[in-house]
Parts: C-alpha cells; sequence; structure tokens
C-alpha cells in the first residue's frame, strides 16, 4: 500500500525523471519521480481537464485537490498570475516535486500543502482535480465533501473522472448531496463535471 501515489510517505524507490506537458498556450517541462500518481506522463485525464476543462481562473484563491507533481497547479498558475493556487496532496513526496517544480518555473503564485495544513478559513473560488477515485468510495465521498464546502458562493469545482472508474454514479451522488452537477464535456471516456454546492451552502 505504501508505493500507492495516495500514501501519506510512498516506499517506491527514487527514480526521478521529466514529464513534458504540451498545451496550445503552454510548453513546460517538469520532474516527476516513482510513487506519484502518473510519474512518467502526463495522464490522459488531466491533459483533458486541462485542454477541455474551465479555462478561466478566478484572481483570487482557487484550489488543486490531489496536486501530484503539479501539472494543474502550474498550468492555473502560469495561465492566471494573479490568482493564489493553493496545490493540496496527502503524498509528502509530490507535494515536495510540486514545490519544485513551481519553483524551477517561476512562480510565486503556489501554495503547497498537506491537507491539514490548509488554515481553516481558506476558502476557494474555484477547485480543479482528478480526484484520487482509488482511494475507494467511502474516502473519495469524505474527500470530496470536505474540500467541496470551502467553496466561496457562487465557486464552482472542475472534476475530471473517467466513465469506467464511476464517472456517472459520482455525478449522481453528488447530485444527491445537493450539489448542482453539469457535465461539461466527454472526451474518450472521460467526463469533465462542474460541480456547484446547493445555494444554502
Amino acid at each position: 500500500m505504501g508505493q500507492q501515489y495516495f500514501a501519506a510517505r510512498p516506499d517506491a524507490r527514487s527514480d526521478e525523471g521529466t514529464v513534458r506537458v504540451r498545451l496550445p498556450d503552454l510548453d513546460l517541462e517538469l520532474t516527476t519521480d516513482r510513487g506519484v500518481f502518473a510519474g512518467r506522463r502526463l495522464d490522459a485525464g488531466t491533459d483533458t481537464l486541462l485542454r477541455r476543462g474551465e479555462q478561466i481562473v478566478p484572481d483570487s484563491v482557487v484550489l488543486d485537490l490531489g496536486c501530484g507533481y503539479g501539472p494543474i497547479a502550474v498550468v492555473l498558475a502560469r495561465r492566471n498570475p494573479d490568482a493564489v493556487v493553493w496545490a493540496v496532496d496527502v503524498n509528502e513526496r509530490a507535494r515536495d516535486l510540486c514545490a519544485r517544480n513551481t519553483r524551477d518555473i517561476g512562480l510565486a503564485n503556489v501554495r503547497v500543502a498537506a491537507p491539514d495544513d490548509v488554515p481553516d478559513d481558506v476558502r476557494f473560488a474555484a477547485i480543479w482535480s482528478n480526484p484520487p477515485i482509488r482511494i475507494g468510495k467511502v474516502a473519495l465521498h469524505a474527500l470530496l465533501l470536505r474540500w467541496l464546502a470551502r467553496l466561496t458562493p457562487g465557486g464552482t469545482a472542475h472534476l475530471v473522472v473517467h466513465k469506467h472508474l464511476g464517472s456517472d454514479s459520482l455525478a449522481r451522488w453528488l447530485a444527491e448531496q445537493g450539489f448542482t452537477v453539469v457535465r461539461r464535456a466527454s472526451h474518450q471516456g472521460y467526463r469533465l463535471l462542474d460541480v456547484r454546492p446547493p445555494p444554502s451552502a
């Protein structure tokens, strides 16, 4: 279990490499390693989120939930220098890589943190996430409820989930909790979901 990307301290032997993030507006090279999510390539879900998801980031505080080595956080921060991007992950190795990548690219608007180190009063105008589906349904639901509760009024979470990993059932569950869920797009089996909290939240 320690080698899973969602472990706090993966025991996979370090073997660093690089991943090229090529988008229409950016071409970045990020340092990666074993023991983190998609450590040898930009995974298709993240690529879909960055290409087809919401591109407008509020010039305020936003969250990359499950940041890994940082592709989402780095792209958001580069595209939106006036936004503050919190990059959160339980994986210590992933956080170290994300922090290193932001430094190497020269980004000053990314805050890398463990989940419990984000101050309680921080709220997010938007959340981006390729959520860790493989942690299991119960843990995933708890994770999403924890962070969706920190959206500001009118805020939106942008999630990418493959249909074979339960995107449609997750959308139904979120709707049952009172969230408004809109499927923004589908691409190669990936669903892009925009999730907004109940009006009273």
